[in-house]
């Protein structure tokens, strides 16, 4: 073992960590050096070796290396050599409520309607982010005051979960069948401007719009005024040029899904109109390319966490609802959509849109311990370099939401919101697997491992 000094070392023989399953709860001291490891700090510059990062309560006190840092006595230190330190992951795009179901027509009737489970759920999703390196998700479909109750209570400590940003229910025109409690229906600028002013005074911290293209200029315009006068960002769906212009004129902050369907590429005019207006793109690609996944290897639906972490009959009921993904209904359009996923994400890329990792983690087959490393590694798939690939995972999306000044990056004064991780995402992404993720740090309190005792 690598010898950092005197201090260190009487530390590091105090420090008693257990690499196991993830806690239910948090636990840790004041003041912590993380020593030893390689760092990828989401700056995009050069990684650094022997790292040194020193936490005081919540926040980054100091970035080095060993041979230059002094770790003071009363550090609990972790060791770090052979393994990667970097910023949490971020995911754009998260839903809560969902766990992987393959039929909405069944899952919502049941399990909302019928049986009132939707927070149930959300309490089994929130840690499974977690303990996969997600300190920092939007989630951007729930009914309004479950999404904000989870929110609360993960802030307050109750739930252990990564910090949420949340849209509760989203605007649109139609609303599918058996899915209205999470839909808010607009007719009319009048009533459109009414409903966004309730969903803000609810305390949602975004406001999500849907159909673009079936409102009028009026309805959206209504919505948008709302939005900005209560200092709220505007997530969209937006597929055609049509929707994109109309998002760009609402000020829209982000633009969800790869979307256009069949057609190889976005026209030029979507792209320019992104990186013009400065609106992050979050493609989701791994929402239908988890299709092409699975074929590949279906043995991934037998992984042992579904059983675990579900209850005995939802677990039975979702394994029979994907036990043929082939008959899937969800994936229709997306066993050839799936094939042009590649060119319109390196379009966006090479067109100067900023891009975010989001995945719609617990869609159908996408679950929530696997869905952001899986996103990114699709990305590098796609021709982009990791290191900028990571930035989209972490410092991209802390610029999104308006908190680079907190999150994102490993530097002195930001939260220590930091995972290590067994392996090097800058070679292989499925280093950032929640098998290979053995340290969770959300504002200097150590989720993962569970550490043996408070006082250790």
């Amino acid at each position: 073992m690598r010898r950092y000094g005197a201090a260190a070392a009487v530390s590091l023989a105090l420090a008693v960590t257990v690499l196991g399953a993830g806690p239910v709860s948090a636990q840790g001291s004041d003041r912590l050096a993380i020593v030893g490891g390689y760092l990828i700090d989401g700056t995009e510059a050069p990684p650094v070796r022997d790292a040194v990062v020193l936490v005081e309560g919540e926040r980054i006190s100091h970035v080095g290396r060993v041979s230059d840092t002094e770790i003071p006595s009363g550090y609990r230190v972790v060791d770090a050599e052979g393994y990667t330190v970097m910023p949490g992951l971020s995911d754009s795009h998260v839903h809560l409520l969902l766990i992987g179901h393959g039929v909405y027509g069944e899952y919502f009737p049941r399990y909302h309607y019928e049986q009132n489970r939707m927070r149930e759920f959300m309490e089994i999703s929130a840690p499974q982010l977690l303990m996969a390196g997600v300190t920092s998700a939007r989630d951007l479909a729930a009914l309004t005051e479950d999404a904000v109750w989870i929110r609360d209570e993960i802030d307050a400590g109750r739930i252990v979960g990564p910090r949420l940003l949340v849209t509760g229910n989203f605007l649109q025109k139609t609303t599918p069948p058996g899915q209205a409690f999470v839909r808010t229906l607009v007719d009319g600028p009048e009533d459109a401007a009414r409903k966004t002013r309730e969903l803000i005074d609810t305390g949602v911290d975004m406001i999500k719009v849907i159909q673009l293209a079936r409102m009028t200029r009026e309805e959206r315009m209504a919505i948008a005024e709302e939005a900005h006068a209560a200092g709220r960002q505007i997530v969209v769906h937006a597929s055609t040029l049509e929707e994109v212009r109309a998002a760009a004129e609402m000020g829209a902050r982000s633009i969800e899904h790869v979307g256009a369907g069949r057609k190889p590429l976005r026209e030029a005019e979507s792209i320019k109109l992104m990186a013009d207006h400065g609106i992050f793109y979050s493609p989701t690609s791994i929402v239908s390319r988890i299709y092409d996944i699975t074929t590949a290897y279906p043995e991934r639906l037998d992984e042992r966490q579904l059983s675990r972490d579900l209850p005995p009959d939802v677990f039975e009921d979702v394994r029979e609802s994907i036990r043929w993904p082939g008959r899937l209904g969800y994936f229709e359009g997306a066993k050839d959509a799936n094939r042009t996923h590649a060119a319109k994400i390196r379009q966006a890329y090479d067109g100067g849109v900023r891009l975010v990792i989001g995945t719609d983690s617990g869609t159908p087959m996408n679950f929530h311990w696997e869905s952001t490393w899986q996103e990114m590694d699709l990305f590098v798939s796609y021709g982009i370099p990791p290191m900028k690939v990571i930035s989209m995972a972490t410092r991209h999306f802390a610029d999104l939401v308006g908190m680079s000044d907190d999150l994102g990056t490993i530097e002195p004064g930001k939260l220590a919101d930091i995972i290590v991780v067994d392996g090097n995402p800058l070679r292989h992404m499925s280093a950032l697997d929640q098998r290979n993720v053995l340290y969770v740090f959300k504002g200097g309190v150590q989720y993962k491992p569970a550490l043996a005792s408070a006082s250790n």
